[in-house]
């Protein structure tokens, strides 16, 4: 495993679960003007290379309302409802 990777990691998103496989998915929050909020998630393998990484976007309620896939591929944003 890459230690400066999973130091970096762990700096930068706050938050994370361990997986079953032995990587993690970490993540952070940004809270928006009307109460909505950005949920940024990037999931890894056990040697910390990323696996995907997505923008998840709540409602006031805290309902997933759109997604963001970043990568591997760049889908754009999908409105959930």
């Amino acid at each position: 495993m890459d230690e400066s990777k999973r130091r970096k990691n762990e700096a930068q998103f706050k938050n994370w679960l361990e997986t079953e496989t032995g990587g993690r998915v970490y993540w952070f929050e940004v809270q928006g003007k009307w109460g909505w909020k950005a949920k940024y998630v990037k999931e890894v393998d056990n040697e910390e290379n990323a696996l995907a990484f997505r923008q998840e976007i709540y409602d006031d309620k805290n309902v997933l309302r759109e997604i963001h896939e970043k990568y591997p591929l760049d889908k754009g944003h999908t409105k959930l409802s």
